[in-house]
C-alpha cells in the first residue's frame, strides 16, 4: 500500500509572485467559492494572524470570511489582498470574432 501525505497548496505559496498567479488562476475560473478557498489557503500560508492584522480584522473575522460557508465582501476581500501585496486587476477579454454568414 502506498502511503501519500496530504497535498497542501499553501506550502508552495512563497513568494509575491507565486500568490499573484495562484489567486489570478482562481480568479480566472470565475467560481467565487474557489477564488474564497484560495484566498483562504494564501491568508493561511502567510499566516491569518498577521494578515488580519494588516487588513485590519479580528483573527475570527478572517477566519469566519473565509470559511467554506463564508462571503466575504468586496472590501474585505480588497484588504486582504493588500495585506498579501497583490492588487485584483480588470482586463478585456478577448472575443472570438464572430464568423461571416
Amino acid at each position: 500500500m502506498i502511503e501519500t501525505a496530504p497535498y497542501d497548496s499553501a506550502e508552495f505559496l512563497d513568494s509575491d509572485e507565486a500568490i499573484a498567479e495562484y489567486l489570478a488562476a482562481a480568479i480566472e475560473e470565475g467560481d467565487p467559492a474557489l477564488f474564497r478557498q484560495a484566498l483562504g489557503v494564501v491568508a493561511r500560508a502567510r499566516g491569518m494572524t498577521q494578515i488580519a492584522r494588516e487588513a485590519g480584522l479580528s483573527r475570527e473575522s478572517l477566519y469566519r470570511a473565509l470559511s467554506p460557508e463564508g462571503n466575504p465582501s468586496l472590501d474585505t476581500a480588497m484588504r486582504v489582498m493588500k495585506a498579501l501585496n497583490v492588487r485584483l486587476t480588470a482586463v478585456p477579454i478577448e472575443v472570438e470574432p464572430a464568423l461571416p454568414g
